[in-house]
């Protein structure tokens, strides 16, 4: 008979919500809305989200605040005559990321009510225009007017000042918010940490206001927990009042122009209109979370924290539904989960994420996010349409990088496992260079193994991993500078040693394995290099030194072919470990060189040899691709008649570089040919096959791609993209084998070609004669590419939209230089350089026009001066559109048509512009000059009421000048009249 605990119970199903009054009344959207509504309505642009991966700026790993996209505004570096430097008030909502750097919230995750890693930021800013006056009326009138939030559980800060950095208190702000009806007890003093923000060490910066809210209310006074991190007296909005700018010296001075900057939290805002005690409760994530239950087939979202929280299931809902939202926003936007930088974050969000969900839900990972995503498209791609746009890469992403931890979950894990219990015996903590490795060599992540740590009841000695870090990083210094390195060799006489002594070549067929598969646990260390010869044991070696090592077997690559090597570990599980960053054979030995991380290796040793996986899989991406390259390159051009044959290529984790022998450049159309037959066989989404074939049974293949010349074994090993090997041999001299990409190769490649996300060219160049090189990128690095693309395409159209003049000729040069040095695609180039030509051409056709007409303008202008009576001299005022080259042109028709004549030429500044030069020139008659009076001594005289300088000619009789004090400009005028009326006598 079953016991009631084995009676397959039914799994819980999704319940249609009963809504309060509250959620009824403010449903997400529609806070949002009223939101942008409300300021849209006096005057405000809406101006779309930014990116959340801030491309353009190198000092954010994720866009962390809605003031980011507009940094150039604040810092005066924007175009103003773009639409963007034309902004004079904006409101959006923002797409935000805090999992990294400065803003990091990803620990916080799913522990309390409040914190996300991703979350939208509303905000209102004015640019020069309105100030505090408007920024404090508005912010009460939208919260207790338009949200209807209740006054008396409002509370308000202000800059209370700070002597030490001669700041004094933001009593304006104080009046205003109790003129707005805030009573005094609920107006409170805040100090710099608070309420005085700075964008850096130097830079705009300004006193803030905070407007706090008080969940709790009912008649009490929370203005003693304000800014107490009480989570039920909480910031809701802030209001920065940007009106100095920090200098090198660390002075303030007030800026030329004063802007607002605001920003208040969605999530957080939704939560206190629908009084909810805790932003997960709100329908901005219950969506998600029915689609949690649904996919994970358990019980439903409850609400609860910490210890109430028994199983941890309602940690892991508010986890994967905030680890979701990141991922997708993340890569719609441009960022690949990889080992560096914002990649490097996203991976931590997938693993983190992952293992709770395979933890406390029990679910399989490898597709479980992206089986959820469905309900966040439909949610959110309202409002953000890139998530429906970029739906199946997101996808595609989330299901490699899930499937990848997959494995090294159940490596690490297991490792862990192993340590815990070493670690319990001796009633010691886990060491901390082996929590070092878990992560180095398994690619855990740090937070994990502290949890899992903290679920086992084990400590970890936490200072061990910081020096584990510490040595890590160094040996990646070394890694970046591997070239640079003294490589140890096996010279003819080792070789010859090693031949006598009958020690065998190390088997590799490990190489080519996955995962697990292609951990070696039981490969013996034959030889032991280093710099004096072979030695017994590395005891006694230091640690920097480089250690060569010979194995009986490996699994690590070692370069040839053109692929590079891989880097590994060489260990005794738990006493000794080599680190390996380069492998090469010598003769048919393969050569392990690294330094010693720890203990010592022994000839004789039985070790644990591992490839790092994540360096190895970028290297297959960009190996595949490079076969999907050669392919595409013949199809293009041996189809037009050419010969094409490979001379030589080099994979990395970075790129691929391939050379073929052709006459000439390849032309523009023909890289856009290649680059998109390339991306359309990837997106065939073929299989890879590889099998070793007899020699001449490979040879015979049709089509077969293989360096001729080179030396290749019997049997050698044939790699094909979309047709099985076995299917081929059985018929190789098929014509149809010459539509498949099929070549002899001995390297590492993907499983199926559609794990290349895209692949981009972007470099083709001559390197002898006959010998061209084409470079190619792949999935996160041509993923980057894309959106630079994107970035200077938009720059161009609003080159092109800019009317002509000045200004736009500037803008031109500016984009020029950016064009031609921008890392991007060729085709994108080659297409916006050619799109830039006919903007370009226009722009200088339309200048050549318009610097005719003012010469001819101020021609007649002249001619019109002294067309009556027996004047001497004349001053002409141009318009601002005039410039040094007109008076230069305009200079040599006076000299020669009016050369006894005193011509004073000035060009008046454009109103408003603070920067504007007084162009200005003039010319004398020789007679003057002869009697010691230059043409220089009348401008320097002009120059020192309008400032700036003013030079000869050789002959003294003109002279040019710009004077930099544009507000004198009425003062120089009336200088230049009387020194002209003097000269007229």
């Amino acid at each position: 008979m079953a016991t009631p605990s084995s009676v397959p119970q039914p799994v819980p199903q999704p319940k249609a919500p009963v809504l309060t009054e509250a959620e009824k009344r403010w449903p997400a959207p529609k806070v949002r809305d009223d939101y942008t509504k409300f300021f849209i309505e006096r005057g405000h642009v809406f101006y779309k989200s930014s990116s959340c991966v801030p491309h353009d700026d190198k000092t954010l790993l994720f866009a962390n605040a809605g003031m980011n996209q507009f940094k150039p505004i604040f810092l005066g570096t924007v175009d103003e005559t773009s639409d963007f430097g034309k902004l004079k008030r904006a409101c959006n909502t923002q797409k935000c990321i805090r999992a990294g750097g400065k803003h990091n919230d990803l620990e916080d995750v799913g522990s309390d009510s409040y914190h996300h890693t991703f979350f939208e930021m509303l905000g209102n800013w004015s640019f020069g225009d309105y100030f505090k006056d408007e920024a404090v009326a508005w912010s009460w009138e939208l919260l207790t007017k338009v949200f209807e939030l209740d006054p008396a559980r409002l509370y308000v800060t202000y800059f209370e000042g700070d002597p030490a950095s001669g700041l004094e208190p933001d009593l304006e702000t104080k009046e205003l918010w109790r003129k707005a009806g805030v009573p005094d007890d609920h107006i409170l003093p805040g100090n710099v940490k608070d309420n005085f923000w700075e964008m850096g060490d130097q830079g705009p910066c300004g006193p803030c206001t905070e407007i706090h809210y008080d969940r709790i209310g009912g008649g009490r006074n929370a203005a003693s927990l304000v800014n107490k991190d009480d989570p039920n007296v909480l910031e809701i909005w802030n209001n920065v009042f940007i009106q100095f700018n920090r200098g090198e010296d660390k002075s303030l001075k007030p800026l030329p122009h004063k802007h607002v900057d605001t920003g208040m939290g969605f999530e957080r805002l939704v939560s206190i209109l629908q009084d909810k005690s805790s932003n997960y409760d709100t329908d901005v994530f219950r969506p998600l979370f029915e689609k949690i239950q649904e996919v994970a087939k358990i019980r439903p979202y409850s609400g609860k924290f910490g210890r109430e929280d028994v199983d941890g299931i309602d940690k892991t809902y508010r986890v994967v539904a905030d680890h979701l939202r990141t991922l997708s926003f993340g890569i719609a936007d441009g960022c690949r989960p990889d080992n560096d930088g914002r990649g490097y974050v996203l991976r931590r969000i997938v693993r983190r994420g992952s293992r709770y969900a395979r933890k406390f839900m029990g679910v399989n990972i490898g597709s479980f996010f992206s089986s959820l995503l469905p309900a966040l498209v439909e949610q959110m791609s309202p409002v953000f349409p890139e998530l429906k746009e970029n739906q199946a890469l997101i996808k595609k992403l989330l299901d490699m990088e899930e499937e990848s931890f997959a494995r090294t979950l159940d490596r690490g894990e297991k490792k862990f496992e192993q340590l815990t219990v070493i670690a319990t015996a001796a009633k010691k903590p886990i060491p901390g260079d082996e929590v070092w490795k878990l992560y180095d060599t398994f690619g855990f992540p740090l937070d994990l193994t502290y949890i899992m740590a903290e679920e086992f009841g084990v400590a970890i000695d936490k200072e061990a991993v910081t020096e584990s870090e510490k040595r890590a990083k160094e040996i990646s210094k070394v890694k970046k500078v591997v070239d640079g390195v003294t490589r140890l060799t096996l010279d003819v006489h080792a070789l010859a040693a090693l031949k006598k002594e009958n020690v065998p070549v190390a088997n590799d067929d490990a190489k080519f394995l996955w995962g697990d598969e292609a951990i070696l646990r039981d490969s013996k260390i034959l030889k032991i290099l280093a710099k004096e010869g072979f030695v017994e044991s590395t005891e006694g070696l230091a640690e920097d030194v480089q250690v060569g090592i010979l194995l009986d077997k490996t699994c690590l690559y070692a370069e040839q072919g053109g692929q590079i090597y891989d880097f590994g570990t060489i260990s005794v599980p738990g006493k000794s470990e080599l680190f390996v960053d380069h492998v090469v054979y010598h003769g048919k030995y393969a050569l392990h060189s690294g330094t010693i991380q720890r203990g010592i290796l022994k000839v004789g040793d039985v070790v644990q040899v591992e490839y790092d996986e994540e360096r190895r899989s970028l290297i297959r991406v960009n190996h595949t691709a490079t076969h999907v390259l050669n392919y595409a390159l013949k199809e293009v051009l041996a189809k037009n008649g050419g010969e094409v044959h490979q001379r030589g290529s080099l994979v990395d984790q970075l790129k691929t570089r391939f050379d073929i022998s052709w006459d000439g450049p390849i032309s523009a159309q023909q890289i856009e040919k290649v680059e998109s037959e390339s991306n359309s066989y990837i997106n065939q989404k073929v299989a890879v096959y590889t099998k070793e074939i007899d020699i001449k049974t490979a040879q015979a293949i049709t089509g077969v791609r293989a360096v001729f010349g080179e030396k290749y074994p019997d049997p050698v090993r044939v790699v094909s993209l979309g047709i099985d090997l076995n299917l081929i041999v059985e018929n190789p001299t098929d014509p149809q084998w010459a539509n498949v990409s099929i070549e002899f190769c001995g390297g590492t490649h993907l499983k199926t070609v559609s794990d290349i996300t895209e692949m981009v060219i972007t470099e083709e160049s001559g390197i002898g004669k006959g010998i061209r090189r084409v470079v190619c990128v792949t999935n996160e690095i041509a993923a980057s590419i894309r959106v630079l693309e994107k970035e200077l395409a938009g720059r161009l159209k609003e080159l092109d939209d800019m009317p002509f003049g000045p200004k736009k000729e500037a803008a031109g040069k500016v984009f020029s230089t950016h064009l031609n040095g921008a890392q991007i695609g060729l085709v994108q180039k080659n297409s916006m350089k050619a799109e830039f030509a006919k903007i370009n051409k226009q722009i200088i056709d339309d200048s050549k026009a318009r610097a005719k007409r003012l010469v001819e303008r101020a021609e007649a202008a002249v001619a019109s001066a002294f067309q009556s009576g027996n004047r001497k001299t004349a001053l002409i005022i141009l318009d601002s559109e005039s410039n040094g080259k007109t008076l230069t042109d305009v200079l040599r028709t006076v000299g020669t048509s009016y050369n006894d004549k005193i011509v004073y030429f000035v060009v008046k500044p454009e109103e408003g512009d603070a920067d504007a030069k007084i162009v200005h020139a003039l010319h004398v008659p020789q007679t003057f000059v002869a009697q010691g009076t230059t043409a220089q001594s009348i401008s320097t005289t002009v120059s020192v009421v309008i400032g700036g300088g003013a030079g000869p000619s050789r002959d003294g009789r003109t002279s040019q000048g710009a004077g930099i004090r544009p507000e004198k400009y009425d003062e120089g005028i009336e200088a230049i009249k009387k020194i002209l009326a003097s000269l007229e006598i």
